[in-house]
């Protein structure tokens, strides 16, 4: 009687167990899919504000260099978003308008002698306004942009002194044939050197072009924020940006299944010397 009474309860309410199973089972389905769907459409809408920073960040660099006759330096990670330079009334004149590093001067890029001098975008200095509690610039993801200007040159019309890009003397007196020797990015981390793409085919551009790369480590950076962990994750072209050099990757974000170089969702915008001469042509800053 009461199996009775069970299955007539059953058919009242319209569904068996295993139909009820079903019917959650289906439900469980489509939220996951609605989450990975929104996931998406977050990581997009956080992909698209971080490439409006980055080109808001290139602006400002560049309209601070009309402003002023040089580049900025980067600032350091105690710098509170502001460039750390040597001043241009320094008693050492060979050191004026140089970029320092934890109070030294330095001429390089992570310590590696003959290199780019690098660090943090001077969000203070250059006027950018989304930045965190510290005051340095920061990406969707609340990373911190990184910011990269060139320190050696080649091919001056005349004797060449350093700094040439962050002094505003030596950038006029040393004229506008003066082409950055040291930055360079890569299509690809395979065969790459800390000088070298390890081959023309893998440049994106000639070395003698970039005098500033600003970049975002994009959403990757919270699982892999030095270049031996992103190394250890697979992510090798990753880890070029983050290993301290002069030699950077870039290329459009792809998956861990199809790119040799493992996951990448780094972004990047530059500026060229013949860009930067020219704005400040335009401007009537140079020659």
């Amino acid at each position: 009687m009461r199996v009775r009474r069970a299955a007539s309860l059953a058919a009242v309410f319209g569904f068996s167990l295993v139909e009820l199973a079903i019917v959650l089972l289906i439900v469980g389905i489509l939220m996951l899919s609605l989450m990975s769907t929104l996931s998406s459409q977050i990581d997009q809408r956080n992909f698209d504000d971080t490439r409006r920073r980055l080109e808001q960040a290139r602006e400002l660099v560049l309209s601070f260099a009309i402003v002023n006759g040089r580049l900025p330096c980067p600032a350091r990670s105690t710098s509170a978003g502001v460039e750390v330079r040597v001043a241009d009334n320094d008693a050492t004149v060979a050191n004026r308008g140089k970029c320092q590093d934890a109070g030294a001067v330095v001429d390089y890029y992570g310590g590696a002698p003959g290199g780019a001098v690098g660090g943090l975008l001077p969000a203070a200095t250059i006027g950018y306004q989304q930045v965190d509690n510290e005051g340095f610039a920061i990406d969707a993801w609340q990373n911190r942009i990184r910011y990269v200007v060139a320190n050696l040159a080649t091919s001056c019309s005349g004797t060449l002194t350093y700094p040439h890009f962050t002094n505003k003397i030596n950038l006029k007196q040393n004229g506008i044939t003066c082409q950055p020797s040291d930055l360079i990015v890569c299509k690809s981390g395979t065969g790459i050197t800390a000088t070298a793409c390890g081959g023309a085919a893998n440049q994106i551009m000639t070395q003698d072009l970039l005098a500033v790369i600003i970049y975002s480590t994009g959403k990757n950076f919270a699982s892999a924020q030095d270049a031996a962990t992103a190394t250890a994750a697979g992510r090798t072209d990753e880890a070029a940006n983050l290993n301290g050099d002069r030699v950077f990757v870039f290329h459009t974000p792809t998956s861990s299944d199809v790119a040799s170089g493992g996951e990448f969702d780094d972004q990047f915008m530059w500026i060229t010397a013949g860009e930067l001469y020219g704005r400040l042509i335009a401007a009537g800053v140079l020659p």
